[in-house]
């Protein structure tokens, strides 16, 4: 076994744990990151956010030629999609953004290690190489940043090609006839909709009374009347008793909540995607006494965990289960252990859902308003009286803004429609700033732009919108 010591090592190369390495080495640490896999960038870019975004721009195209430019005026034939290429032209993003991740490490002089690592005590990790054979890395300090795997449903054996995770919707061989996705979650409505946009029947099953719970109430039914339009069903209150193969597929036994009342459900292809968990086995964290909690996620008190000398960031600790959530973490934990004072705010993290339209939110809903007893206003604009919108046919949703009542800060926003994922940014540097409605509403927007319903929303706070 060879020896190396580095004053940080990053067990984990997801955007959280390359982004701390990264910033470990700008602030002159010798630093060490430690992937298992034999790419870099984790499950975001490997075999969730980027891929998933990939395919959704093209059924997104494929859609609009099969169903809308004929109305605008654009003649083509019946448009057909090619999945072998569809694959191809995905995986080739992918490897584009996990190789250039190396170039980065590269760069920034950060040492790449391929291995699955294990804790031996607090200063040493022991590393599998693929090949069985083992190495032992020393450092200073550490940082856990090992992300998350497919949760998965009791009973039912994932084996990604009838029944199949997130990770084997990115690569089904053919468009399945008809789909039937566990979870009304995030994952389950942008990978529901790549397919259902090619062609597929598209059922989700939820076992809560809401699609997206801890979205905005009003949000939340907006989103599923948007969907249902599309050619979503939605079978809401509804137990998965059992999912088996056959010889046409796969059939699915639910059960009602509310009166037990069972039914079976065929499928070409079951999706079950009923959430993530953290990725804390094999890491040796009982020779150095670290505890999961009842979920399995390693807590935190500012990053830092149970021993001085060894930090978590991202999926495997507390917190929203998001890519951009890790970065800052990792940044910070990274700045922590250089002197500085990282810093992350928790109450300014935006959420994306990348269907179409998309869904995209910052800080409080309602019901949490509601449930703490903080007055608010709020003010709301639909994209149908957005020019932009109209012009460009994609006025399906609205802006809601929320307010303190008192002083007319921003506490937080929920957007349907195009490009929601950056129209919500002006808002989140609003409210890192502190900023109110009214700072808002007094901004000058370019016309025509998506934007602008932002404005007319924070307006409406105060009841003086001027489009509607």
């Amino acid at each position: 076994m060879s020896e190396k010591n580095f004053d940080l090592i990053v067990i984990g190369a997801g955007p959280g744990g390359y982004v701390a390495a990264i910033r470990a080495a700008q602030l002159g640490l010798k630093t060490a990151c430690v992937e298992k896999r034999k790419t870099l960038g984790g499950t975001c870019l490997n075999v969730g956010c980027i891929p998933s975004k990939a395919l959704l721009e093209v059924s997104h195209k494929f859609h609009d030629a099969g169903h809308q430019f004929e109305k605008l005026g654009i003649g083509v034939s019946q448009p057909k999609i090619d999945v072998t290429k569809l694959l191809a032209n995905k995986n080739e993003i992918v490897s584009g953004l996990t190789g250039g991740i190396a170039g980065l490490f590269k760069k920034n002089k950060v040492t790449s290690i391929e291995g699955a690592a294990k804790f031996l005590d607090k200063n040493t990790i022991e590393l599998t190489k693929s090949d069985g054979s083992k190495e032992k890395i020393s450092a200073k300090n550490f940082i856990i940043a090992t992300g998350s795997e497919v949760a998965k449903l009791p009973g039912v054996e994932i084996d990604e090609k009838v029944i199949v995770s997130s990770t084997g919707a990115l690569d089904l061989d053919k468009v399945p006839g008809k789909m039937i996705v566990i979870g009304a979650g995030v994952i389950g409505l942008e990978l529901g909709s790549v397919w259902s946009r090619f062609g597929a029947e598209v059922e989700v099953v939820e076992f809560l009374d809401k699609i997206t719970p801890a979205m905005d109430a009003e949000v939340s039914r907006n989103f599923q009347r948007i969907l249902e339009k599309q050619g979503f069903k939605f079978r809401l209150s509804t137990k998965v008793v059992s999912v088996k193969k056959d010889k046409k597929g796969a059939t699915v036994e639910i059960e009602s909540v509310a009166d037990g009342k069972k039914e079976t459900l065929p499928a070409d292809v079951v999706l079950v995607a009923i959430g993530r968990r953290p990725n804390t086995e094999n890491l040796g964290l009982e020779n150095v006494g670290i505890k999961t909690n009842a979920r399995g996620f390693i807590e935190n008190h500012h990053l830092h965990t149970s021993v001085e000398n060894i930090f978590v960031i991202g999926d495997v600790t507390t917190g929203p289960m998001l890519a951009h959530k890790a970065e800052d973490e990792g940044v910070a934990a990274a700045e922590i252990i250089a002197g500085q004072k990282g810093h992350v705010n928790y109450d300014v993290i935006p959420n994306v859902i990348y269907t179409y339209p998309e869904v995209a939110s910052i800080g409080k809903t309602e019901e949490e308003l509601k449930a703490a007893n903080i007055a608010y206003k709020v003010g709301k604009f639909s994209m149908m009286a957005n020019s932009r919108a109209r012009a460009t046919g994609d006025d399906q949703g609205f802006v809601k803004i929320l307010a303190d009542a008192k002083t007319d800060r921003i506490l937080g926003a929920h957007i349907i429609g195009r490009e929601a994922g950056n129209t919500i940014h002006e808002v989140v540097v609003a409210m890192e700033f502190g900023g109110s409605a009214e700072d808002i509403a007094r901004t000058c927007h370019a016309h025509p732009t998506y934007n602008e319903a932002v404005k007319e929303a924070a307006m409406a706070v105060e009841k003086r919108q001027i489009h509607s």
